[in-house]
């Protein structure tokens, strides 16, 4: 590899640098193997001997080394081109979607992108301040989710009111909710789910239709104060769905 090769790589570990560029970096045979088989281009490939053969630039395992962007490097490594989704001005009436409202742990992120993967959910729309969907940690921890769910980043306070205003559902979780076993669900809709430490903002909150809790068991406990976002996600998608297949 080139000099120039390894530095290119290693900048698209910067935000900036990955819009620039309109590319991210993915690590691993699982992962990539996956990407080869999607409708993703991919950019350049490089794997240790033995790997990808005769479709990857072979490199040495201190090359791989140096332009992982993981703690310990992968076998293999690929540039890819991010994909263009179709920009939306509310979330759509005929199937369940997610919003983020400043989501900032690239590892919440990824699992919140592989459960929307396994719960079918296929697109998730995201406050500005999101943590990158394409950040390195982020590209892992979606286990190939990546792929098939479209993640988009807009002003949310205003998408989320257009969608209310078009009639369509919006449940955010809140302390104040109902009970989200005993409310009534619609099988559409989006859910709205908050920072890490300080929930859902009132801009965005303002929009809610439904607001639901998720209760503690027994309800008089007294445990921890919330729930990890993404725990707290696979558990609303879960109930959801739930509901969904009881119809």
């Amino acid at each position: 590899m080139t000099k120039a090769e390894i530095q290119f790589i290693r900048s698209l570990s910067d935000k900036r640098t990955r819009d620039q560029e309109r590319l991210f970096v993915a690590e691993g045979d699982k992962l990539i193997g996956e990407i080869l088989q999607s409708d993703l281009k991919v950019r350049s490939l490089y794997a240790l001997e033995g790997h990808f053969s005769g479709r990857a630039e072979c490199v040495t395992a201190k090359e791989m080394e140096r332009i992982s962007q993981l703690k310990t490097a992968s076998t293999s490594l690929a540039v890819v081109e991010q994909p263009r989704h179709k920009t939306l001005t509310q979330a759509p009436a005929d199937r369940l979607t997610l919003a983020l409202d400043g989501v900032q742990n690239p590892g919440n992120l990824g699992t919140i992108i592989r459960l929307a993967d396994w719960f079918g959910v296929e697109d998730i729309f995201c406050s500005e301040d999101t943590a990158d969907c394409f950040n390195p940690k982020v590209v892992q921890a979606t286990m190939g989710a990546i792929l098939r769910v479209r993640v988009h980043y807009l002003p949310l306070a205003d998408f989320l009111r257009r969608t209310a205003e078009s009639g369509v559902a919006v449940y955010g979780t809140m302390l104040d909710g109902d009970n989200i076993y005993d409310a009534k669900l619609q099988p559409n809709g989006v859910i709205v789910m908050g920072n890490e430490g300080k929930g859902v903002s009132a801009e965005c909150a303002k929009s809610f239709t439904h607001k639901l809790l998720i209760p503690a068991y027994p309800a008089e406990r007294q445990g921890s104060e919330s729930l990890n976002v993404a725990m707290a996600t696979g558990i609303v998608c879960a109930e959801f769905r739930r509901r969904l297949t009881k119809v």
